[in-house]
């Protein structure tokens, strides 16, 4: 499998580069969720981040092509839409 070095923007991870596997398209996957084990015992915290493109530089170089930024609401059921589902407001 191959990795790319992805910058991550905000959040507890802001300015971390982290390897992550890209898919079969070459592109890292749309959502990044990283699970944040809790002291106490219960269920884990889970950290969203979403994919964006990566700001250009001011040379043409092989920077990364894509970043990703902190989702501070999480998870917003950004599945599939089905045009037979009820919207949520």
């Amino acid at each position: 499998m191959k990795s790319e070095d992805t910058p991550f923007v905000g959040g507890p991870l802001d300015g971390r580069v982290i390897p992550v596997l890209l898919g079969p398209t070459g592109h890292p996957p749309k959502v990044y969720r990283v699970p944040v084990p809790d002291d106490a015992g219960g269920p884990p915290t889970v950290l969203v981040y979403r994919r964006v493109p990566a700001e250009p530089g001011r040379r043409l170089s092989l920077s990364p092509k894509w970043q990703y930024a902190y989702d501070a609401e999480g998870d917003k059921g950004g599945g599939l839409k089905w045009p037979w589902s009820k919207s949520t407001p």
